[in-house]
């Protein structure tokens, strides 16, 4: 299914991090993550790519790599502050206001390309959808227990009904987990933002929570998809097998 909404995507990047310090710049067979995950994103062909830098390392590094970046303010609480925005700051400077945002997440340089293609089919199929993510059957039993590993609960039609970083529904022998990804209508998006924390998102630490504390719409699509999210060093190296012969295309 083509759309004619105009997308842009935005990635999240900062180099703040406990666990893995300059983390968006780690080194993956001669290229930075964050532009790993640009490359990934582009062979979407959905929108402009740009990422949402909170460092002018990352923006500096983005640019030196043939890439598109936007600065913003260091000190934004999560992604979604940060790609509000990166977006705020390219319409100051003529770009369009987009109908819809997709926020790539700037720890996945595995990021599948076709997600972002399915984000924009079910907008296009449902006007009523405000906000598409992405989950999948949790196939490790030790991830039901894990807090890292946010569970949701969705409608039969798919729409989020709640997300826990705790096992729902309880006693369930199978459940989602969730995947990180959004793509918001501008609308969406701006409402969100606008709102201020919420109380459940305050309490779980999802900021997903503020959304449906607000009514929004949040499609859940399953896919068979387990996110590679780069956390730690760790994390690096098995992403650096999982590129593998790959790894220099």
């Amino acid at each position: 299914m083509t759309s004619s909404l105009r997308t842009l995507v935005m990635i999240p990047s900062r180099m703040a991090s406990t666990r893995f310090p300059n983390k968006p710049l780690a080194d993956m067979h001669g290229l930075p993550m964050v532009v790993r995950v640009i490359h990934q994103a582009e062979k979407a062909k959905v929108g402009d790519v740009y990422v949402a830098a909170g460092d002018a390392i990352i923006a500096d590094t983005v640019l030196a790599h043939g890439g598109r970046a936007i600065l913003t303010d260091t000190a934004l609480p999560n992604g979604s502050e940060r790609i509000w925005q990166g977006v705020q700051r390219l319409m100051a400077q003529g770009v369009p206001q987009p109908d819809i945002i997709i926020n790539a997440q700037g720890d996945e340089p595995l990021l599948p390309p076709e997600l972002l293609q399915h984000t924009l089919d079910a907008f296009a199929a449902n006007p009523a959808i405000d906000v598409v993510t992405f989950a999948h059957e949790i196939s490790n039993p030790a991830d039901i227990n894990n807090p890292t590993k946010v569970k949701v609960v969705t409608t039969r039609q798919g729409r989020a009904l709640y997300f826990s970083r705790s096992p729902i529904p309880h006693g369930a022998p199978t459940m989602l987990r969730h995947i990180g990804f959004y793509g918001y209508r501008y609308d969406a998006l701006k409402r969100y933002i606008e709102s201020g924390e919420g109380r459940l998102e305050n309490i779980e630490k999802l900021e997903q929570l503020r959304g449906l504390e607000l009514g929004l719409h949040y499609h859940v699509i399953v896919t068979h998809h387990e996110p590679i999210g780069v956390d730690t060093p760790a994390d690096l190296e098995a992403a650096l097998g999982l590129l593998g012969t790959n790894a220099h295309g």
